[in-house]
């Protein structure tokens, strides 16, 4: 649902470096950008830069949590944001926090999946205020060799059962599971995997997904939203729910220290959730003219298949797929098949009531162990 990669590569990290540095000239246009950890390719920004004369000033977050409150803030001197569609943006959307867009500025619209938009638009209607920037899903990493040394070759693995299930969650406690550290996340999959409506509220449902959980607890080494990226690529998790980007670069990391572990990315046939990252405009932005232009930028297909092919996420430009990296377009993890996409679902639109009935249960949860 979203990108938490809290460990820049070390050539993003300098740019960013760079990129914070303040201008020489005074008088030099810039473009204030909050986006996720490592959510660019290496050359992104400065490439944009040097064909605009644009001088883009990125700050980054970990969580959508903290980019909405300094939007409900207000006066957060951002021309471009990267929220998560639901619940966030489209709750953004309908408190009047970004402007909306002008589409004669942004012809590569045309490009974009119109499956993606369809899903955006309940949120977003007429697509008036958000563009997709990446999708991806939430699934399980998987290190093969470990979770089939505890139970057994012959064991399925594209299951929510390799967590949900007491008794895998017990024979797998020693290689390590984890769960994200989201209600929003980890309750619809419970459901899923009891075969409910993953996006229900009914007392029923919610009690049975409490339960589960309940009954998997003592055997989760951990609850949290990115140390499993760096835990699954060391081979010290065997199991974790995750963001299939996030695991794609474990997995690319494992392989980068030599291959002494193998890790896999796949989606669940009981279903998972299908999420979106958004590119938006604050209504109080200093400079929307500059937002737009990195906007149709970033619309470029070379420009975002560079962007997935250095993050591991899908991007919803269908005028990129001959350009994005053969491994990478090819990757059931990060495109899936027809198959496959009609089991993911979309998160529901949550009031702020009900939003608050969920962070509750979770915290009860947790604080109950």
């Amino acid at each position: 649902m979203r990108h938490l990669s809290v460990l820049l590569r070390p050539a993003a990290l300098l740019l960013v470096a760079a990129l914070a540095v303040p201008a020489i000239a005074s008088a030099e246009e810039r473009l204030h950008i909050y986006n996720w950890n490592d959510y660019f390719a290496e050359d992104t920004l400065a490439d944009f830069q040097a064909r605009t004369g644009i001088h883009p000033v990125l700050d980054v977050y970990d969580a959508n949590e903290v980019l909405e409150a300094k939007l409900f803030a207000g006066r957060s001197g951002y021309d471009l944001v990267f929220p998560t569609m639901r619940p966030f943006a489209a709750r953004h959307i309908a408190a009047g926090l970004y402007r909306p867009l002008d589409k004669d500025r942004l012809p590569g619209l045309a490009n974009l999946d119109p499956q993606i938009m369809a899903t955006l638009a309940s949120g977003d209607p007429g697509n008036a205020h958000v563009v997709p920037y990446m999708w991806g899903t939430t699934g399980l990493g998987i290190n093969v060799e470990k979770v089939q040394a505890a139970l057994g070759e012959d064991a399925p693995l594209d299951t929510w059962g390799l967590i949900f299930d007491p008794e895998n969650a017990k024979r797998l406690a020693g290689c390590g599971i984890s769960l994200l550290d989201d209600p929003a996340e980890v309750i619809p999959a419970a459901l899923a995997y009891l075969g409910r409506d993953p996006n229900s509220l009914a007392k029923a449902d919610l009690a049975a997904a409490q339960a589960l959980i309940e009954a998997i607890y003592p055997h989760i080494r951990y609850i949290h939203s990115s140390q499993y990226i760096s835990d699954l690529a060391n081979g010290d998790l065997c199991v974790a729910h995750g963001y299939s980007g996030d695991v794609l670069q474990a997995a690319t990391r494992a392989e980068e220290a030599g291959g002494r572990v193998a890790i896999d990315y796949l989606i669940p046939r009981e279903g998972a959730v299908l999420w979106t990252d958004v590119m938006a405009i604050p209504a109080d932005a200093p400079n929307p003219e500059a937002a737009h232009a990195f906007i149709a930028y970033l619309l470029e297909p070379e420009v975002i298949a560079a962007v997935s092919d250095y993050v591991y996420y899908a991007n919803p430009n269908l005028a990129a797929t001959p350009h994005l990296d053969e491994a990478l377009r090819d990757d059931p993890g990060i495109y899936p098949p027809p198959a496959v996409r009609a089991r993911l679902f979309v998160p529901a639109e949550r009031s702020s009531r009900e939003l608050r009935d969920l962070n509750r249960l979770w915290t009860r949860l947790k604080s109950g162990h």
